[in-house]
């Protein structure tokens, strides 16, 4: 599968694996793709403990990280000490505490419960351009092949010092709009990321908005991203024109995947429409997984959702509860509509060598039609 974007990072296949999970990253690479580290959820410290980890076992494979750098997000006033219902409101806080107790969630012991809280609060005022550069700091350290911005255009000093160190950059886009102004900002290429994709997306379709963008920034390589999990999928990807594909959901339920078994469970049982978008999440659109959490924040009397970043740290604690005392109906996380094809537990080799083995008899197949 030589494509430009293979041969950009001297890689065996375009298959890039975004994923939050180190191990994942390694094996990925080591199979020949690329994996991607979702940064977001790390602060600096805990990347620096995550990169060199990466660094120790990926034997000198590439891999990049991915952090969030939206232009558009919720701005907390503040001074001195960040007050914890100036940044959480009240009567949100309340409802989603009377939430989980209508399912017998426990708190947290106190002590973690109230220093969580006044960290989550910290973290919400602080503006997301200053914890994605805190964290690039730290990637910059590593010998990193790409770093790709979500969200937004990356600020013009981060292309300029990643292209001196000569580290590719890549963007997300779910416009053709976007698109063309990434293009403009200067980065190397873009993933054109259809409405089924898990996390942040659009409203469009994958097969609508691949081809749109591919043409649109032509000859800028774009890779597809949204309802990708198998090599019939991929195979597709590339006759729209793409030149690689990025794949995220389909790695959760891996055996070097770190989520909890209960989650996995959640995904092995779960349908296409049982990926929800939503803005309950992170105050932006986000596919996740359908829960009674999800259905609770669309009922009548629930509060809206805040904005970004708010919103996330506003349910930090409510999700570390789920999680921790396993409740199971309102475990939630994000993901695409390619659930529905995620019924076992595999590792990623297996996982990459079904997609190569279904792409090559995907392209026999249309070799043979034309003769």
């Amino acid at each position: 599968m030589r494509t430009r974007i293979s041969e950009m990072f001297n890689i065996e296949a375009p298959i890039f694996a975004f994923t939050h999970c180190r191990d994942v990253v390694v094996e990925a690479s080591k199979a020949g793709g690329f994996g991607v580290l979702g940064a977001e959820t790390f602060n600096p410290k805990q990347l620096e403990i995550e990169l060199s980890w990466i660094d120790d076992h990926i034997g000198g494979r590439p891999y990049g990280v991915d952090v969030l750098m939206p232009r558009k997000f919720q701005k907390v006033e503040r001074s001195g000490k960040p007050d914890v219902n100036q940044v959480f409101p009240k009567s949100t806080r309340e409802w989603l505490e009377d939430l989980l107790r209508k399912h017998n969630v426990p708190p947290l012991p106190p002590e973690h419960a109230e220093a969580l809280v006044r960290k989550s609060a910290a973290r919400a005022s602080e503006p997301p351009s200053d914890h994605a550069e805190g964290l690039l700091e730290v990637a910059f350290k590593h010998p990193v092949k790409l770093i790709v911005s979500a969200l937004g255009p990356p600020p013009r000093h981060i292309l300029d010092r990643a292209h001196q160190m000569g580290i590719k950059v890549g963007a997300l886009v779910g416009k053709v709009e976007h698109a063309i102004k990434q293009r403009e900002a200067g980065v190397d290429f873009v993933v054109a990321t259809g409405t089924e994709a898990g996390g942040h997306t659009g409203y469009i379709s994958t097969m609508v908005l691949v081809p749109q963008v591919v043409d649109a920034i032509a000859p800028l390589p774009v890779l597809a991203a949204g309802g990708i999990a198998r090599g019939r999928q991929i195979a597709a990807a590339l006759a729209l024109g793409a030149e690689g594909v990025w794949c995220g959901s389909v790695w959760l339920t891996t055996r070097q995947s770190d989520l909890i078994p209960e989650l996995k469970e959640r995904f092995f049982a779960a349908q296409s429409t049982d990926a929800v978008l939503t803005k309950a999440y992170t105050g932006k659109n986000c596919r996740i997984l359908r829960s009674e959490w999800t259905d609770a924040w669309e009922q009548p009397g629930a509060p809206q959702p805040l904005g970004f970043p708010v919103q996330p740290y506003l349910i930090n604690e409510s999700m570390r509860r789920i999680e921790r005392y396993k409740v199971k109906e309102l475990m939630t996380y994000p993901v695409g509509q390619v659930v529905g094809q995620l019924n076992e537990e595999q590792s990623v080799r297996q996982v990459f060598y079904n997609m190569l083995t279904e792409f090559a008899d995907a392209a026999e197949r249309v070799r043979n039609l034309l003769g």
